[in-house]
Parts: structure tokens; C-alpha cells; sequence
């Protein structure tokens, strides 16, 4: 903020650095806050369809798409990722993509108040960390962003660093996706790494098709030339791929594991991509440098704290029978029905219905 200053101070020598400086400040901070806003209705839409999801399973008749208020926590989630979208038009794309976090920070706080989750000691420490790191990244991030115009992502997509780059990032990719496929390696990294490569891809793309909407509503038209519509393929695909190693991840690993490393990976994908085709940090002082990437630590430590050990929701499966409704038992705790036995139930060595106290009916 403090060049801004400085530009303004100038303005006597310089009449229209002020209206110049005062406009670059609006677009920048509107950047800011439509992309906090959506990631506040992301964080809010995620509770709403938690809550939806429990309600559903609480009372056991009709599938969740069928509530309203699911849909209503799928409508919020479009508006907050529109406002994401939105938001890379307008700031850079190293600065919107770690804000991602605030939805972690909202989330949590959210689900104490509308969920009953109980408030836990490193949610504060992640919180204040969190927040903190955000703070650092919004005063020390790059403060200049430029018009996207089609002539100007074409001159950074034919560039030698961004070719260089999107080479090693298809070789590494096909190298990971090897391993994925053939090799049969379902470790968490290899998967998030895979989402993360896609996701520096949807970052570059995102940023370029929301500029050039953002120009051509200005009234630079920029929708007849070819590199829109490329950027839109490639942002399009690449979010498909992204989606689907996603949930393929959230299937094979808790989502306390899944949360933090995919937001590590994608802020550093983004800020990568940012820096790499944009030219984002080019001009940036050493010091703003430290601190930005300061600011991602910190973010990143609170996330993680944040995610961890989260409470399970706790819901009742079709695939268990309650012990109550078999002849001869007075326990009330679930059992899963063997389908090879003529029993009516059969107890694991070490379930938990087991407990002190409890005895059976002769």
C-alpha cells in the first residue's frame, strides 16, 4: 500500500496520478473482498449442506437432493466460486488463491454456532494463524495487476519460461499418472499432486477468461479472438481432471488429510502459475517477497491445525440392525448382520457394545 501512497503524493507533479492510483486501489481491494465474500458463501453453502446431509440421514426417507435446503447450500456455493472467479479479474492470482483459507477459518467458526461442534484449542491457534498469514499475504502481495487482453495472454503463453514450465509440468504429470495407474500407487501425495498440476493450469485459465470478460465489459471487446475460447477449453478440462482425482482422493483418504494438502498444494501450484506466465513478482522487493511467502506459512500451519482430528458426524447406517430388535437381547448398540450366518447379529472381538455393566438375557 505504501507505493499507492507515494503515487499520491506525487500528484502535484503528475495531475492525473491520483485518479490513476485511486482507481488501481478499487480494483485491487474489490478483488479482496469479492473473493473473501465468496469464499465466507462457500464456507457457509459447505455447513448448509452438512446440516442437510444429517437431517436427511436422521430421518431415513428421502435422498438429500430431494431437500431444499441442500439446494440452497448448492446455490451459495456457485455464487461463492462465481465471486471467486470474478475476483482473479480483478487482483493477482498469487494473492486469490491463498485467501482460499478465509473459507477454512469461516467454516470452522460456522459449524460451532450452526452444526453444535464443540470449539477446540487448535482451532484458536489455527484460526489466529490463519488469520495472521492472511493479513501478511493481503500488505506484502504484489500490488500490480495488469489489464488481461487477448494480445497479452498470447504474448505469455508463447513466452520461453511459461513453454519451459508447462513442458516439465506435462512430463511430471504423465510421470505421476504412470505411477497412479499402472503402478498402482495410491499414496495421498501422488494424488494431490495430481490435482495441484491441473490446478495451476485452471489458475492460469481462470485468471485469462475472467480478464477478458472483465475488459470486454469495460468495452474492449476480446471475445472474438481464439485465445478466449482456448482458455476456456483449457480451463473447463482442467477443471473436470482437478474434480475427479479430487473425489477419487476424498474416497480413498479422510478429509482432514485431503483439506490442508490440497490447499497447500493449490496455493503453491497458484502462486507458481502466477508467478511463472503472469510475471506476477516481477519488479517485487525482497522483503515483500519474504513476507508474502511468510504469510503462506502461517496460513498453511493454521489450515492444517485447523483440519485435524475434526469431529466425524456420526450417522445411521441401513447396513447395521439395532440390537433391540433381536429376540433375546436388551442391547441397543448397532451390529452388522453377517449374511453367511443364520444368526441374527454377531459382535467384533473388540466392539464397543462389549462395555462393563452390560449382560445378556438368558
Amino acid at each position: 500500500m505504501g507505493c499507492l501512497w507515494s503515487c499520491c503524493l506525487a500528484n502535484r507533479a503528475f495531475p492525473n496520478l491520483l485518479l490513476l492510483c485511486c482507481l488501481f486501489a478499487q480494483t485491487y481491494l474489490l478483488g479482496i473482498l469479492v473473493s473473501i465474500c465468496g469464499n465466507v458463501l462457500i464456507s457457509i453453502s459447505l455447513n448448509i449442506q452438512k446440516y442437510a446431509h444429517v437431517r436427511q440421514a436422521q430421518r431415513g426417507s428421502q435422498p438429500y437432493y430431494t431437500s431444499v435446503m441442500w439446494w440452497c447450500g448448492v446455490v451459495l456455493m456457485g455464487v461463492g466460486e462465481l465471486g471467486n472467479f470474478a475476483a482473479y479479474g480483478f487482483a493477482p492470482a498469487s494473492l486469490i488463491a491463498p485467501l482460499g483459507c478465509v473459507s477454512v477459518i469461516a467454516s470452522a467458526v460456522i459449524s460451532v454456532f450452526f452444526l453444535k461442534e464443540t470449539i477446540r484449542a487448535s482451532d484458536i491457534v489455527g484460526g489466529t494463524l490463519a488469520i495472521t498469514g492472511t493479513y501478511l499475504l493481503v500488505t506484502f502481495a504484489p500490488h500490480t495487476s495488469t489489464h488481461i487482453t487477448a494480445h497479452l495472454v498470447q504474448y505469455y503463453a508463447i513466452s520461453w519460461h511459461f513453454l519451459l514450465y508447462l513442458f516439465l509440468e506435462v512430463v511430471v504429470f504423465c510421470f505421476l499418472l504412470y505411477l497412479y495407474k499402472r503402478r498402482n500407487v495410491k499414496h495421498i501425495i501422488v494424488v494431490m499432486l495430481l490435482v495441484a498440476l491441473l490446478a495451476s493450469l485452471t489458475v492460469i485459465s481462470v485468471k485469462a477468461v475472467s480478464g477478458m470478460i472483465t475488459e470486454t465489459i469495460k468495452g474492449q471487446l476480446q471475445l472474438i479472438y481464439p485465445i478466449f475460447y482456448v482458455m476456456l477449453v483449457v480451463m473447463v478440462t482442467s477443471c473436470a481432471f482437478q474434480i475427479k482425482f479430487l473425489n477419487q482422493a476424498m474416497k480413498m483418504f479422510d478429509a482432514t488429510e485431503v483439506v490442508p494438502i490440497n490447499f497447500v498444494f493449490f496455493t503453491a501450484s497458484a502462486v507458481v502459475a502466477g508467478i511463472v506466465f503472469y510475471q506476477e513478482f516481477e519488479g517485487l522487493a525482497l522483503l515483500n517477497i519474504f513476507m508474502f511467502l511468510f504469510g503462506c506459512l502461517l496460513s498453511f500451519v493454521g489450515v492444517f491445525l485447523i483440519a485435524q482430528n475434526r469431529p466425524k458426524v456420526k450417522q445411521l447406517s441401513q447396513n447395521f440392525i439395532c440390537m433391540d430388535r433381536v429376540p433375546g437381547r436388551s442391547h441397543t448398540d448397532q451390529v452388522q448382520p453377517e449374511a453367511k450366518t443364520r444368526t441374527c447379529g454377531s459382535l467384533g472381538a473388540n466392539l464397543l457394545c462389549n462395555r462393563a455393566g452390560q449382560t445378556d438375557d438368558p
